[in-house]
């Protein structure tokens, strides 16, 4: 190569980083380890999505990605966590829809959740499956109902006070005329052992985590939130074919931010969780897991879903008078 044709490349290279300081922020990163901090404990849902896409991601972005659990108070530590680190894009938060949608209307928080995360990807969705130990008596849920009304205060279990499983039991006593008491949890895993242990009878939780309970006859499904059956249980119905269409809902997990973490670094990464998702192994992972592999929907639409499911959980929890704990 002569000097000139070497001094014009320099000379558009130039040119190209000038104009784009972005394009070359984005391809410097990542500089050093990744760290998924996850709003659950082991074992749950969101630690289960997070272990599935690390390795992978790992690997489309060049450096090592660590899963780091940080479980309780409704997420707010993880995303404590994900506040206090340094907004560079190495430190990400793995979450539900609900730390967004439906916990600052349950749970008094210091934070404007809408304001401090963004999401980047959906990683995964689906609907919740109420379960109960082997020992309740009822056959489905109309006998599962009519045992509750015999039976006022007894207990549900949620995964997290202000998520979709707090939620879920709040709308059943609204719809079905039961009087279920909720019991918080810092996630599934407490939360199935004392259900298994039958120390609290019910509970709503995520497939993910409880699909191989209810496969082992550990815990028994009467209904599913999902607006269709799950191919992984198709013998249980939705709660839309037994009569309560209010319970129609979808969780998703997603890969989070702070907003103001470089827009080039969110661009790559949001770039990279996709051509992972869009794997099909990784697919296959997230089905056998008890997924459904997240939609690529635009950050926009995302933030404009959690708003409309924000104003929706507001409306419900309004209607039958519900108070922040």
């Amino acid at each position: 190569m002569n000097t000139s044709s070497l001094s014009r490349r320099r000379l558009l290279s130039t040119a190209l980083l000038a104009l784009a300081p972005g394009f070359a922020l984005a391809q410097a990163w990542p500089t050093h380890t990744i760290r998924l901090v996850v709003a659950g404990p082991a074992g749950g849902s969101a630690d289960l999505a997070a272990r599935i896409i690390a390795d992978p991601l790992a690997k489309e972005l060049g450096q090592p990605v660590i899963v780091d659990d940080k479980p309780g108070a409704a997420g707010a530590i993880a995303v404590g966590d994900l506040l206090h680190s340094p907004r560079d894009g190495h430190t990400l938060l793995v979450g539900v829809n609900a730390l967004v949608s439906e916990i600052p209307h349950i749970v008094k928080l210091q934070w404007d959740m809408s304001k401090e995360i963004r999401p980047l990807a959906e990683l995964a969705r689906g609907g919740l499956v109420l379960v109960a130990n082997p020992s309740v008596p009822a056959k489905d849920l109309k006998e599962l109902v009519m045992y509750a009304k015999a039976h006022p205060g007894m207990n549900v279990a949620s995964y997290s006070p202000g998520t979709l499983s707090h939620v879920l039991g709040l709308q059943l006593n609204q719809a079905a005329g039961t009087q279920l008491v909720h019991v918080g949890y810092k996630g599934s895993t407490q939360a199935l052992t004392d259900v298994m242990g039958n120390h609290v009878p019910l509970m709503f939780d995520g497939l993910a985590t409880s699909l191989p309970m209810i496969k082992g006859g550990k815990i028994k499904a009467y209904a599913v939130s999902s607006p269709k059956r799950m191919p992984q249980l198709p013998d249980v119905p939705t709660f839309h074919e037994l009569g309560y269409p209010q319970l129609d809902a979808l969780a998703w997990l997603g890969l989070w931010s702070t907003p103001d973490v470089p827009a080039p670094v969110q661009a790559r990464v949001r770039e990279a969780t996709l051509k992972v998702l869009a794997d099909p192994a990784v697919r296959a992972r997230l089905i056998d897991t008890g997924f459904d592999a997240g939609l690529p929907r635009t950050t926009d639409d995302m933030v404009k879903g959690l708003k409309t499911d924000y104003d929706r959980v507001g409306g419900v929890l309004q209607a039958i008078g519900f108070k922040p704990e």
